[in-house]
């Protein structure tokens, strides 16, 4: 064998060297194998149907992955007749923390005490198409935790039944047979019904549009007599305020016929008053003129009737005299009497 057939071996058992090594480190990197670190096995005990769920299945808590389903098994009671299902969980520690209580140095996992904060596991669907499931795990305070001493060696986690199969089981506790005789009944009463309608409906359709026809004439009808009564009213209206505007305006020309009439009135009220004070002052100076005449014509007879004697004439014409003054003042007092009583009398004068 030639040195450049040694030197083409050795390269190609290099190439095959390395390659493999390469894929050894990236099955180990990026694959699910956990050659060093530690994982921890806990169980959990199904009695119900785990269709999809197979070996290797994620174990996961609210979406992460923290484990795998490292194998299951069937498990029957002869006693009790019961069929348990126990599932073997790896679970990864070096993906799970846990708060406190830690041992040399490293977060220690301690199922008991989760499962008394409330964790449970339950089966969910991974895919509706291929029908695969997984193990989910979150806390559930309120559901209790149902154990099966006996049944598991290892740590066990309570399981919590998924919505699906809540439904499941809500749904295989309906009395279907109760329903579908319930729809059957159903179907039929609406066939009879369908039946009775299409004989009776002709009818009833025909009478109902000539019931929306005469109803139709009578809301036109109605809608003229409406219409009409709309107009007188609108008249009646128009003429009661023509009237009643005729009515305000004869009241005001009333009132200002009134006002100027008691305006008048007054101011006649007014001249008379200043009349009549006028005329009574002339009436006082007449009166104490006339008594100042008369105090001077008695004064002159008692002087003339000491000259004169009784017989003589011009004690006669004397007498006469002041019979004629006497009876002027005795007018002239009865006149202001009057006029006192009534003055109106210098304005009217005596009626005869």
């Amino acid at each position: 064998m030639t040195a450049l057939a040694v030197e083409r071996q050795t390269t190609i058992g290099a190439f095959v060297f390395g390659g493999i090594v390469l894929a050894l480190a990236a099955i180990i990197l990026f694959g699910n194998f956990r050659l060093f670190s530690s994982t921890t096995r806990a169980a959990v005990v199904f009695q119900g149907s785990i269709s999809g769920l197979a070996v290797g299945a994620p174990v996961t808590f609210r979406g992460v992955r923290i484990g795998s389903v490292q194998s299951t098994v069937l498990q029957f009671d002869s006693q009790t007749r019961t069929a348990y299902i126990p599932v073997t969980l790896l679970l990864q520690p070096d993906r799970i923390r846990v708060t406190g209580g830690k041992e040399n140095g490293r977060t220690a996992l301690n199922l008991s005490d989760l499962v008394a904060e409330g964790l449970r596991a339950e089966l969910i669907t991974q895919s509706f198409v291929t029908g695969q499931t997984e193990i989910n795990l979150d806390f559930y305070p309120s559901t209790p935790a149902t154990l099966h001493a006996g049944v598991t060696d290892l740590p066990e986690i309570p399981t919590r039944l998924s919505t699906v199969q809540r439904v499941q089981e809500e749904l295989s506790q309906l009395p279907l047979r109760e329903l579908v005789n319930n729809a059957d009944e159903t179907l039929q009463s609406l066939r009879h019904l369908s039946d009775r309608l299409d004989k009776e409906l002709p009818p009833l359709i025909a009478n109902l549009q000539v019931t929306a026809q005469e109803s139709t004439r009578t809301v036109e009808t109605a809608t003229g007599a409406i219409t009409d009564l709309q107009h007188r009213m609108n008249d009646t209206l128009t003429r009661a305020t023509h009237t009643v505007e005729t009515a305000t305006d004869a009241v005001t020309d009333f009132q200002r016929r009134m006002n100027d009439t008691l305006t008048r009135a007054t101011q006649l009220i007014a001249t008379s008053d200043r009349q009549i004070n006028g005329r009574g002052a002339d009436l006082h100076s007449l009166l104490v003129a006339s008594t100042q005449a008369a105090r001077q014509a008695s004064a002159t007879l008692n002087d003339v009737r000491s000259l004169t004697s009784s017989r003589s004439e011009t004690r006669a014409n004397l007498d006469s005299a002041l019979r004629d003054l006497a009876a002027t003042a005795a007018s002239l007092r009865g006149f202001a009497g009057d006029v006192e009583r009534n003055p109106q009398l210098l304005l009217t004068g005596r009626r005869p």
